[in-house]
């Protein structure tokens, strides 16, 4: 039997995406919100959205943004949702009984910060310039892909922020790596790590390797900035102004921070993501 052929990092993360047609509705369950601006009402974990139906779907699904759930259309699993339904508990639902009930919503918020986890390696993994690191990246992919595949008793026995903090310094080093490879601007060089952009005026600058790990980004406007390989991980992207902006390559980027911001068709994106529907066209 012949090995499988190893996946290559843009498939990689095209496998951490979401599938909802695999998963029985955990996020509109076992996940509390507040009404805010992003949820139209409070719901409590554990307790099912009155918009879920009995076939896991949302029926106001197309019409999330207008209806008041903008927070819905933002959110990302990473595939967590189809991992837990289908693999951790062999295709189960909560509603079969009390305990797998307990399980899914304990498993699931865990499982999810591991799948995660490996969107970032594995982006990382796949960058050229931090190949002095590609062992070391590659085996803590496997340990934490492991972890994600492990019984539903030895999931909620992690200590998943203790697991992601030994990481930490990898894709720290791996960053700086991407970074130091980048002809960065003056301007990029000035920004730090969680700096406060929230409303900046930074349209059309050249931040190309800039350091914006855990920025406050909230309504910036980046259109048509270039924020090739800038490490974006945790930056806040909320409302931010991407249109025009080349993102292709920006390091650590989610949909869960794209789905957050504002583009439109110029906004360039990686492989990997995908452009959100309510996005300008």
């Amino acid at each position: 039997m012949r090995d499988p052929i190893p996946l290559t990092p843009v498939d990689r993360r095209r496998e951490l995406r979401a599938d909802c047609s695999r998963c029985v509705g955990l996020c509109c369950v076992a996940l509390a919100f507040a009404r805010s601006a992003d949820f139209a009402f409070t719901k409590d974990a554990g307790e099912p959205c009155v918009n879920l139906e009995e076939d896991y779907r949302c029926v106001i699904h197309p019409e999330l943004r207008e209806r008041g759930f903008k927070g819905c259309t933002v959110f990302d699993c990473f595939g967590a949702g189809q991992k837990v339904t289908q693999h951790t508990d062999g295709g189960a639902s909560w509603r079969d009984d009390a305990d797998i009930r307990a399980s899914m919503f304990a498993v699931f918020p865990v499982v999810r910060q591991l799948q995660e986890l490996l969107w970032y390696l594995a982006d990382a993994a796949g960058r050229p310039e931090a190949a002095p690191l590609k062992n070391d990246l590659e085996r803590a992919y496997g340990e934490t892909e492991a972890l994600t595949t492990a019984s539903p008793d030895e999931i909620r026995a992690l200590d998943v922020d203790a697991y992601q903090g030994t990481l930490t310094g990898l894709l720290r080093q791996a960053s700086a790596l991407v970074r130091e490879g980048t002809g960065t601007s003056e301007a990029a060089r000035r920004l730090e790590p969680g700096v406060d952009l929230m409303g900046a005026h930074l349209a059309g600058q050249d931040l190309r390797g800039a350091h914006l790990r855990g920025a406050w980004l909230i309504a910036a406007d980046l259109r048509s900035a270039d924020l090739s390989n800038a490490d974006v991980l945790g930056a806040d992207f909320r409302d931010a102004e991407l249109g025009g902006a080349t993102m292709q390559d920006a390091l650590y980027l989610t949909q869960f921070q794209v789905n957050a911001a504002r583009g439109d068709d110029l906004t360039v994106l990686p492989e990997s993501v995908t452009r959100p529907s309510h996005w300008r066209r």
